[in-house]
């Protein structure tokens, strides 16, 4: 009777093993759905990998319009710095920093210069920079530029040049000697090439 009623207690586990396996798989493959979609929103906030409906929205709420012909890549890249480039716009070192995060690369600008009107700021820039952002630069100066000034592109071209370090030098020597005062007086008598006769 005792084995009987031990037996009777015991409930039959009927999941046992493989089966357990796979409804743990099941349950975690459940869950990573549902974090994956309660992160979704907070993923959407970032325009490097936010859908691109998303992107539309936000680069709306960061007064940023997507020029004709523009990549996702740079329409990205632009709506990311949005607020950093409005932050530096206005200033000279400000605008370089805006054409260096927005890929354009090194310019040099100039303003107030002599001879000139005093509203015109030169932007310097590569050909290649000037020829393959054209549309980009026009924005970044519609943009963020100052609206009381006049800019134009100025074209500089880099010429290769080197320089070598090299020792060189020269010395020279200064020897003076001193003949104390003679207490005979010579004379000479007869001086030739060769010798002379004291």
């Amino acid at each position: 009777m005792n084995d009987e009623t031990s037996s009777a207690k015991a409930l039959p586990f009927w999941m046992a093993g493989e089966t357990a396996v796979r409804l743990a798989d099941a349950a975690a493959n459940w869950f990573d759905l549902l974090r994956g979609w309660a992160q979704w929103p907070a993923r959407q906030m970032d325009p490097e990998s936010c859908a691109e409906s998303v992107l539309s929205l936000l680069a709306w709420q960061r007064d940023i319009d997507r020029f004709d012909g523009e990549p996702l890549a740079l329409f990205r890249k632009r709506v990311a710095y949005a607020y950093a480039n409005a932050r530096d716009a206005g200033s000279a070192i400000g605008f370089k920093r805006i054409f260096e995060r927005l890929g354009v690369g090194y310019v040099e600008l100039d303003e107030r210069m002599d001879g000139r009107d005093w509203d015109i700021v030169a932007v310097r820039l590569t050909d290649s920079q000037l020829a393959g952002n054209q549309a980009l630069l026009s924005e970044i100066i519609q943009h963020y530029g100052r609206t009381c000034r006049r800019y134009e592109w100025t074209v500089i071209t880099p010429a290769p040049c080197g320089v070598r370090a090299v020792e060189f030098g020269a010395g020279y020597t200064l020897e003076r000697a001193r003949v104390p005062a003679c207490a005979v007086g010579a004379r000479a008598a007869d001086f030739g090439a060769d010798f002379a006769t004291l």
